[in-house]
């Protein structure tokens, strides 16, 4: 674990140093009309990234859309698929050490809603010192847009602390499984709220998604109804935070809103929503709770603050990475790496804590699982035509 450690913390300071650092293709034979912002696009209306989870949760948003131009010489073509597969290969890293580290920290101190709070807050580290340096536009936003966005933030709040405590009620796989299960939410709140009635073909992909969902409940060794109820909420914040963007970010907010600092603003909200109900439900307990463990020999204050360090990092990192590899495919491939991703956390969780699945687990969590991934391609289907 600690190579892991070591492993990680050098991805993320590569990952902070290059890829906000990186500069847009200067290219000549790229017109120079053909790199748009779209910042008045949903942020969270398509495809969510439903792992906690940031999810977190992302959509099918390319921030960089390039409409003119000719074709990628051979050698800018293979550099491009390597930078696609670095940009999926961190975000499947930085979500499975996110899971490991949270789940980690959730077993030694069972105090969700700090812990989340931490993760949220750790962000800041990450874009404000971007901001202050110049290196990233910092975005300029009136008062009137801050209380526009801060539905969605509170949205965005529910997706993370609900994952967190349900993370930490229950097995790390059967947390996912039960999230593999948010389409069905949408669909509900896209029908009762935005009026929007789907193809027949995408609703019929939600009987997959809520029997493999039920059998894995059933069968699922861990089961907890806390858990089970927290991945729920987490499903209902996420899908709630789609259809609220969609009916607030139809215009442009602010000034210098790419999705990424889109994404900084709900974290730096989110963390504001997070302070004093942390207080409400969990007071200061945290603190004495974490001065015992290191007392008892079982954590330094040094690999504590790294535990908890490596997992807001990890947690904000997969989600600005999860941008870079939106951008790069197209949501065909992305919903297909997305149902990749999400086997590939609970495989690796069930190998990092030794959880025992039983066989209606897996039988339901697959099904559940191949339930999203038609979803997301009847959805896709939909929508193009």
């Amino acid at each position: 674990m600690k190579l892991l450690n070591v492993f990680l913390l050098t991805l993320l300071t590569t990952f902070a140093s290059s890829f906000s650092l990186s500069p847009l293709p200067s290219s000549s034979k790229l017109s120079r009309r053909t790199l748009p912002l779209k910042t008045s696009t949903p942020l969270f209306s398509s495809i969510s990234d439903q792992s906690g989870e940031a999810t977190a949760d992302v959509t099918s948003l390319n921030p960089i859309q390039v409409t003119g131009g000719e074709a990628a010489p051979p050698k800018a073509a293979l550099g491009d698929t390597v930078q696609t597969i670095t940009y999926f290969g961190l975000w499947y890293l930085f979500n499975i050490g996110y899971n490991i580290y949270n789940k980690q920290a959730l077993n030694v101190l069972a105090y969700p809603w700090t812990i989340a709070t931490i993760q949220m807050a750790t962000g800041a580290f990450y874009f404000f010192p971007l901001w202050l340096s110049g290196l990233r536009a910092a975005p300029k936003l009136s008062g009137a847009e801050l209380k526009k966005l801060f539905p969605i933030a509170l949205c965005h709040t529910g997706v993370h602390v609900g994952a967190v405590i349900a993370l930490g009620a229950g097995a790390v796989s059967f947390a996912h499984i039960v999230k593999a299960s948010e389409p069905v939410a949408t669909c509900v709140l896209n029908a009762v709220l935005l009026k929007e009635v789907l193809p027949m073909k995408v609703y019929a992909t939600l009987l997959p998604i809520i029997g493999g969902v039920a059998i894995a409940s059933m069968k699922e060794l861990s089961f907890t109804f806390l858990a089970l109820s927290a991945a729920l909420l987490s499903n209902l914040s996420s899908a709630a935070r789609g259809v609220l963007s969609k009916k607030t970010m139809n215009t442009k907010i602010g000034e210098n809103m790419d999705p990424q600092n889109l994404y900084a603003v709900l974290t730096a909200m989110s963390t504001i929503i997070l302070i004093p109900l942390m207080l409400i439900f969990e007071g200061t307990s945290f603190f004495p709770a974490a001065k015992s463990l290191i007392a008892a020999g079982d954590f330094t204050g040094r690999s504590l603050m790294t535990l908890l360090g490596l997992g807001g990092a990890s947690y904000y990192a997969y989600n600005e990475v999860a941008f870079l590899a939106l951008g790069k495919v197209n949501p065909v491939t992305h919903a297909v790496g997305n149902t990749i991703k999400r086997v590939v956390i609970i495989v690796a969780s069930v190998i990092a804590f030794k959880t025992p699945m039983s066989r209606g687990s897996v039988v339901g969590s697959s099904v559940a699982i191949m339930g999203t991934l038609l979803y997301s391609l009847a959805m896709n289907g939909s929508k193009k035509k």
